[in-house]
C-alpha cells in the first residue's frame, strides 16, 4: 500500500524514528515536556511500531 508515492510501511519507519527521536531528547530533558506527553508519546511509538513491524512482515512473504 502506497500513500503518496511511499509504501505504509516506510512511512510507518520514519514516524518511528522521529518518536524515537522525541523521546530520547524529552528523556535526557534535552527538551522539556510534561511527563504526561512522554508517556503518550511511548505509547503511540509502541503502537505504531507494533504496525510497523507487523505490515512489513506481512509484505515480505
Amino acid at each position: 500500500m502506497r500513500i503518496g508515492g511511499i509504501s505504509l510501511v516506510q512511512l510507518l519507519g520514519i514516524i518511528n524514528f522521529l518518536l524515537l527521536l522525541f523521546q530520547l531528547f524529552s528523556g535526557q530533558h534535552w527538551i522539556r515536556v510534561k511527563i504526561g506527553i512522554h508517556r503518550k508519546v511511548g505509547l503511540a511509538l509502541v503502537v505504531t511500531a507494533s504496525l510497523h513491524g507487523f505490515l512489513a512482515f506481512m509484505t515480505a512473504n
